[in-house]
């Protein structure tokens, strides 16, 4: 019996394979989308029933070839993660108009060219699962992340309408808020002060992404807070 498909897109060595590696454990095989070949062919090395596929979610073209040659090798995904993020920060006079537009494109545009694709199918099997990887820029429009937080905002209510959407046709659409600083290298090197506790985990985050698509059809989520037990919020 053929295993069961998840898509997941931005997938990086953080949050991107820690999600890999969580639903692979479920018995799902990968789908791998990222810009970076090599970094999808070490990925592919470590993560048994992955395949990796370059693709930048901000081109539509591109997405439609990358859906075709998943389903074509792999199989209908019943699963799609948007962890794909396009981020540039600064506030509205130093931005250039142009990184909000290439923030919007990949935040909220790769998500509706996924959605797209891969919602008919699930439409047609009357399940399947949509989920967005979001954080607390959501929510808040701080000084300096003007050319961010309103891309955030905007994907977390355009999840909410596929949610209302789709949720009556057995599609179960989520939105993870990560109100956190993910434990990566670069963040270990912004932060060097900062103990373990003040960071979250991505493994952390990919199981409870893993138990939201999973949750019984009588009590689903939509938005969904993880946050360390030391944050102030």
């Amino acid at each position: 019996m053929a295993k069961k498909v998840c898509l997941i897109t931005g997938v990086g060595p953080g949050t991107g394979a820690s999600l890999a590696r969580r639903f692979m454990r479920g018995g799902y095989q990968i789908a791998m989308l990222a810009r970076d070949k090599e970094r999808l062919r070490e990925l592919e090395g470590e993560i048994e029933h992955s395949k990796g596929f370059v693709c930048d979610v901000s081109d539509e073209a591109a997405v439609t070839n990358v859906v075709d040659s998943v389903v074509s090798e792999l199989g209908q995904p019943e699963i799609l993660i948007h962890n794909a993020v396009g981020a540039v920060f600064g506030n509205f006079m130093e931005i250039a108009p142009a990184d909000l537009n290439s923030n919007f494109q990949t935040n909220v545009m790769g998500l509706c060219y996924l959605s797209r694709l891969l919602a008919p199918a699930m439409i047609a099997a009357g399940s399947g699962a949509i989920i967005a990887s979001g954080n607390t820029s959501a929510l808040r429009g701080k000084a300096n992340f003007a050319g961010f937080a309103p891309t955030k905002a905007a994907q977390r209510i355009f999840a909410e309408s596929l949610a209302r959407e789709l949720g009556p046709k057995g599609i179960h659409v989520a939105y993870i808020l990560i109100d956190a600083v993910i434990d990566l290298k670069w963040t270990r090197e912004w932060f060097p002060d900062k103990p373990d506790e003040y960071f979250i985990q991505p493994d952390d985050i990919a199981e409870t992404t893993y138990q939201v698509a999973h949750q019984p059809r009588s009590a689903w989520s939509f938005n969904v807070e993880v946050r360390p037990f030391g944050e102030h919020w």
